[in-house]
């Protein structure tokens, strides 16, 4: 269990909370956070979640209301240790953060190291392996990624892949839209890419590009005769994939639409693709 040393906290220059500053500066963290090893976790029910997949916080922000249940979940985690908790009335909370913090907490926690791909589609099913994994190549927007990586949780997608220019799942925005997700659903980094198809091919897997092509299939095609292992590869926003992805996939798959559509969100398609092929 964990055990909540807490600390009050009056001044937003305080040096004990150097990792909360800035939060509002998207380029800024995104430089610190991976630099520094660390992440931010935001709202309780985010906070919560991390706790249960065993990541160890390095302090946690939040207001005297939230002390109580805080330490709850804290001494409920599965990792041994003692976490510095600050706690700052509201208006100092907006200080040091950048805008109103009213989600329960703020945690700035550990990044845990990335496994291996093949660690990761071994691992999947109690060690069965995964049978259903999804690519996001590229994505750059964070709302976009965590909404994927909820869809995945829900639909029982096995595990998640991100290509090396896609934007951190473990970004704050990206945790906070999957609602914690990030830490349930076993995902990595797969890199180099597209050359990380072939990887993909030797451990049995049916690679599925979701693009619009003169030689791609409906989607129903493919749920009709599913492949045991595949995996759904989504293309960033605006371009979607790129076409060296699309050439060294297995196959092409398009989402039928009507009304003139010719595309969905790629948040969207993910969760009709996952829906579609659920096993």
């Amino acid at each position: 269990m964990l055990r909540a040393d807490v600390q009050p906290v009056t001044d937003r220059d305080d040096p004990r909370l150097t990792d909360y500053v800035g939060l509002t500066d998207v380029a800024l963290r995104m430089r610190v956070e991976a630099a520094e090893g660390l992440y931010m976790a935001e709202s309780s029910t985010v906070l919560e979640r991390a706790l249960r997949a065993g990541h160890q916080p390095r302090s946690v922000l939040l207001a005297p209301r939230w002390v109580p249940a805080v330490e709850d979940m804290l001494a409920a985690s599965p990792v041994d240790g003692v976490v510095p908790v600050h706690v700052a009335e509201d208006p100092v909370l907006e200080a040091i953060t950048g805008f109103h913090v009213h989600r329960g907490a703020l945690a700035a926690m550990h990044r845990p190291a990335l496994p291996a791909v093949a660690d990761v589609l071994a691992a999947a099913r109690g060690g069965a392996g995964a049978r259903r994994v999804a690519v996001l190549e590229d994505l750059v927007d964070h709302t976009n990624v965590g909404a994927a990586f909820r869809s995945a949780a829900a639909l029982g997608v096995d595990a998640v892949l991100v290509t090396p220019r896609c934007a951190d799942p473990l970004y704050r925005r990206a945790v906070r839209v999957s609602m914690g997700t990030v830490f349930q659903v076993p995902w990595t980094r797969i890199d180099p890419w597209p050359d990380g198809i072939a990887t993909l091919r030797q451990a049995g897997f049916v690679t599925a590009s979701l693009a619009l092509s003169e030689d791609s299939v409906p989607l129903d095609e493919l749920v009709a005769d599913p492949p045991e292992r595949l995996a759904l590869v989504l293309g960033a926003e605006g371009d979607g994939l790129k076409p060296e992805t699309v050439a060294a996939g297995d196959l092409t798959v398009r989402i039928p639409m009507a009304g003139g559509v010719d595309s969905l969100n790629v948040a969207a398609a993910a969760a009709v693709a996952f829906w579609a092929t659920r096993v």
